[in-house]
């Protein structure tokens, strides 16, 4: 269960989020997006489930989704990224040439636990393309507070295992880190496919 204080803000960013939202069917111009203007992303240095360095600067040009959570999460995150890399898998069947700009990025909020190794294994079942992110406490907090994530790590259980509460949010960034949309992470493949080519061109 989510505290009172992480459930308070979790709200305070879905309303915020929702007063932005819109028809997701609008013409691609990414100034008419449901999140344009809006302030979220920014520079970041983190570590990719190969053990590479990487930063926001390594996909200038593509477009990227980005989604908070951790491998050891016994529902959400499974759940979330089924159907989000589902819909991406029917995006890039639908159209193959846009479905390369797209990079989907999976960012660790449990640096302690989430190898690089670990990573690779997860997101291996979901999607090839699903990149997994880790870092330093330090660097995943400040990536998570510029891409309006939070999370907050449970009381250890006396065998030392532990939940991390976090928001269940997937955004869509454009081409020069300007952020689209929060996609239907609990959609059908069919509308995610449909939200990615409105606007990957």
């Amino acid at each position: 269960m989510m505290n009172k204080n992480l459930t308070g803000i979790l709200s305070l960013i879905a309303a915020a989020f929702l007063a932005l939202s819109g028809c997701h069917r609008a013409p691609a111009d990414l100034t008419t997006a449901p999140l344009a203007g809006a302030h979220i992303g920014g520079a970041f240095t983190l570590t990719d489930q190969n053990g590479r360095s990487v930063t926001q600067r390594d996909f200038n040009g593509k477009f990227v989704m980005t989604y908070f959570g951790y491998t050891s999460c016994p529902d959400a995150c499974p759940t979330d990224l089924q159907h989000l890399m589902a819909g991406f898998a029917q995006f890039e069947h639908d159209d193959p040439t846009a479905a390369a700009k797209l990079q989907p990025l999976f960012i660790s909020v449990d640096p302690a636990r989430d190898t690089p190794q670990r990573l690779k294994t997860f997101t291996a079942a979901f999607h090839p393309r699903l990149l997994g992110l880790t870092g330093s406490d330090a660097a995943i907090a400040a990536m998570a507070r510029q891409y309006a994530a939070v999370y907050q790590k449970g009381v250890p259980a006396a065998n030392g295992q532990y939940l991390v509460d976090h928001s269940r949010t997937a955004i869509l960034f454009g081409p020069h880190g300007e952020p689209i949309m929060i996609m239907s992470q609990d959609g059908s493949a069919e509308k995610i496919a449909r939200e990615f080519a409105t606007w990957v061109r």
